[in-house]
């Protein structure tokens, strides 16, 4: 997949309405965009809304882990493990956390890819929470 065809598949799943993956098929395509234009992005920032802290964790260690980061050097330390709605942000040019508690319905994740070409550059999502689940 070229970065016009990943740019066009994310365009889909960005910044409207939350729109469902239902099927393998569309899963692995929308994977196979995210991964192709973070691969030409110079930093990503992860913001990811969750039922709680474990499970927006586990959320940002999958992304990471698809976009080719040691998530061995990452310190989830850096987290409050909180048993409601919680908003984590994850930068991956600092490799460091910012967490809050959450009041709204929303539960997925939004990736913004830093890069000066702006066919690479943008905000992509709502997507969900486990798109790249490491129990696949």
């Amino acid at each position: 997949m070229d970065l016009k065809q990943a740019r066009k598949q994310l365009d889909q799943f960005s910044c409207i309405e939350q729109k469902t993956v239902d099927t393998e098929e569309e899963k692995e395509q929308l994977k196979t965009a995210l991964q192709t234009i973070v691969k030409e992005s110079e930093w990503e920032n992860l913001g990811i809304c969750a039922d709680n802290t474990q499970q927006a964790i586990n959320a940002v260690k999958s992304y990471l882990t698809a976009f080719g980061y040691d998530i061995e050097q990452v310190n989830f330390d850096q987290t409050q493990l909180l048993d409601h709605p919680v908003y984590i942000k994850f930068s991956t040019k600092q490799m460091g956390f910012y967490q809050d508690n959450y009041t709204g319905d929303y539960r997925g994740v939004l990736v913004s890819c830093q890069a000066e070409d702006d066919l690479v550059a943008g905000t992509y999502g709502h997507l969900p929470l486990d798109l790249f689940c490491l129990l696949d």
